[in-house]
């Protein structure tokens, strides 16, 4: 009788279901525990490829920045580069954004978010940025877009118009903010980066400080 087959287990699979557990329940449901069951194994094995589960959660958080497109700072002006990343970058978060808090801690020894951070900062020198302006950059880029991400800003208001109506009479439309809330967030990230990117070409051309 031929013997039953045992599941094969890599760090890419278990990323893979992490990642899911996190995308579909927050960071709070991956345990080695929770992700021996889903991945049918013994909680031990899992040992073999990763030492904790935080370091499981960055190999989460790497998987998820590598799908950012950083491209653009090999054939475009260092404006359009950090746009477009910004871009990639927010909608890669905004599909995942459970995942946000793992990543606002800083890219540790992540290699991908590693890669990204060289990627920005290196295209940002070349195309002339001081160095300390350049990290003040790259961080601001970051704020903007993982906190875009972290949470809805439409979404945080009561349906209820009551809740606005007596002691809020600037807020007296507040209740409708949930249901534009994709051209609401979408809108105010646009309007963030733009008024950014403006700001720095400002600088840059020695109108602003």
């Amino acid at each position: 009788m031929a013997r039953p087959r045992q599941t094969v287990l890599t760090r890419q699979r278990i990323v893979e279901v992490a990642a899911a557990l996190v995308d579909a329940e927050g960071l709070e449901a991956v345990s080695v525990r929770r992700l021996a069951t889903e991945l049918g194994v013994a909680g031990p094995s899992l040992y073999h490829h990763f030492a904790t589960k935080n370091d499981i959660l960055d190999a989460v958080a790497d998987a998820v920045v590598a799908r950012v497109d950083v491209s653009a700072f090999a054939t475009h002006g260092w404006a359009d580069a950090l746009r477009l990343w910004a871009n990639s970058y927010h909608a890669v978060l905004c599909a995942h954004p459970n995942i946000v808090p793992v990543l606002a801690q800083g890219p540790g020894r992540r290699p991908a978010a590693l890669a990204m951070a060289d990627t920005v900062y290196g295209g940002l020198i070349e195309a002339g940025w001081p160095p300390a302006r350049a990290t003040h950059i790259g961080a601001l880029m970051r704020y903007l877009v993982q906190g875009s991400a972290l949470g809805s800003f439409a979404g945080g208001f009561d349906e209820n118009p009551e809740v606005y109506a007596e002691r809020y009479p600037h807020l007296r439309d507040a209740h409708l903010l949930a249901e534009h809330r994709r051209s609401v967030d979408e809108g105010a990230f646009v309007l963030g980066l733009e008024t950014v990117i403006t700001g720095l070409e400002a600088m840059r051309n020695g109108v602003l400080p």
